[in-house]
């Protein structure tokens, strides 16, 4: 059926048979292949979205897929009522990836980050002994950690948040990259706070990236005051920002991680979205084991979560990470894309204010209202011209590539970027 329906009948369908929770570009498409993807007319085009930072390894990377194949041909799903032959060794492997004691496996971000905050506030409880139903978790505004009841509770985003009351307590905002108002809030709530919940850069609410001490004074504020530092790195994981985690700073490594002098040790860190190069749903809480263990049989679990097939695919998609050294490439793209975007737009054309990023995660900002329709246009237009993005919170364009991408492959999408910007001006 769908060989025979055109672009306009698919989207159709979905409109009318779907729930709109979601604005998407008007592309439909049917394949993908590294950095590219192609739509049902046959049209290519250049990815630079990557599924929110979920295909860092390219689309269908033939050894993620070869994975993915052999596991599925063999054991797909046995639930945790038993053993199986895959989630042990794929714990091992993360834990020393990542270099924590032990894993919590789940399937979205969404769920990583409802663990994260349930084993915080259990560690609050029994090894804090804060007083029952009294936890304090503190978060930062402008957040995006997912859309559950109990997330979008600590959402500043009125679309995220509004009309789903009644809303979960014990979460307190601060403002983002304010060291001073975290340290105020944790002297206000004192013992009572369990843990303090970050994303190390805000990539939904437009690629914000605090000043390059924020995180570390802010983990040793929390150490300070017997606080879990918990790391979102749903998104700027596994590469994304030019070094394997972006708690690990502006580090040099020249492979694997090498954990210097910039890196930030978290108490609890969450991991989705490019875990599985974009195969499939998977995501892992990870903390050392006087945090993970307050977790017992029966307290928190998934069916899916630690299937064999998903850690099969989580393992290949590593292994393809480090062994191609995606970071080392996300570095040095990105830093090449911020340079030509500052020099040939920022700098020569009024409709662009700024670019900012780290790695292959970067923002354009589009001098125009928040609630304008440039950026959009604009996306409609770079679609037209062979390259997918998509705003963000109106007037800010994210780019985020595939970390497979080569300079060739870069340089000519910078070309289309600046070439389709600037012939708004005109």
């Amino acid at each position: 059926m769908q060989d025979q329906l055109s672009s306009a009948d698919l989207m159709a369908l979905e409109n009318e048979y779907g729930a709109h929770n979601y604005h998407p570009l008007p592309v439909v498409l049917a394949k993908g292949e590294g950095v590219f993807v192609w739509d049902v007319e046959g049209k290519r085009y250049y990815d630079f979205l990557s599924a929110y930072s979920a295909v860092n390894q390219g689309h269908s990377h033939p050894k993620i897929v070869a994975a993915m194949m052999e596991q599925a041909n063999t054991l797909a799903l046995t639930s945790r009522a038993f053993y199986n032959d895959r989630l042990g060794v794929y714990e091992k492997t993360l834990s020393e990836y990542f270099g924590m004691d032990k894993v919590l496996p789940m399937n979205s971000g969404a769920e990583a980050v409802e663990t994260a905050i349930k084993l915080c506030r259990k560690w609050g409880y029994e090894k804090k002994q804060i007083p029952a139903n009294q936890a304090i978790i503190i978060v930062c505004g402008q957040n995006f950690h997912g859309r559950t009841t109990t997330i979008i509770s600590f959402s500043s985003d009125p679309d995220a948040k509004g009309q789903f009351g009644p809303y979960t307590p014990g979460f307190v905002s601060v403002p983002y990259n304010d060291l001073g108002a975290l340290e105020a809030a944790l002297e206000e709530y004192g013992d009572r706070v369990a843990g303090f919940l970050v994303e190390p850069i805000q990539g939904e609410a437009g690629v914000f990236v605090p000043d390059e001490d924020f995180i570390p004074k802010a983990a040793a504020a929390c150490k300070q005051r017997n606080v879990l530092f918990i790391a979102d790195e749903i998104q700027t994981g596994i590469a994304r920002t030019g070094s394997l985690l972006r708690i690990c700073g502006d580090c040099s490594c020249g492979g694997h991680c090498e954990k210097q002098e910039t890196y930030t040790q978290p108490d609890i860190l969450i991991l989705g979205k490019a875990i599985s190069g974009g195969l499939y749903p998977v995501s892992a809480v990870l903390a050392n084991k006087e945090i993970m263990d307050v977790i017992q049989p029966g307290q928190h679990g998934s069916t899916f979560g630690g299937n064999p097939l998903a850690c099969a695919v989580a393992m290949a998609a590593l292994d393809v990470v480090k062994d191609e050294k995606l970071a080392q490439n996300a570095r040095a793209l990105g830093q090449r894309f911020r340079d030509r975007i500052q020099a040939e737009l920022v700098e020569q054309s009024e409709l662009v204010s700024l670019v900012r990023g780290k790695g292959l995660l970067n923002a354009v900002v589009i001098n125009d209202s928040p609630d304008s329709k440039t950026a959009w246009n604009i996306c409609v237009k770079l679609a037209e011209n062979g390259l997918l993005a998509k705003p963000t919170h109106g007037n800010i364009i994210r780019f985020a590539p595939p970390l497979v991408m080569t300079v060739e492959q870069l340089d000519e999408c910078c070309n289309i970027i600046i070439a389709t910007i600037k012939s708004f001006e005109a």
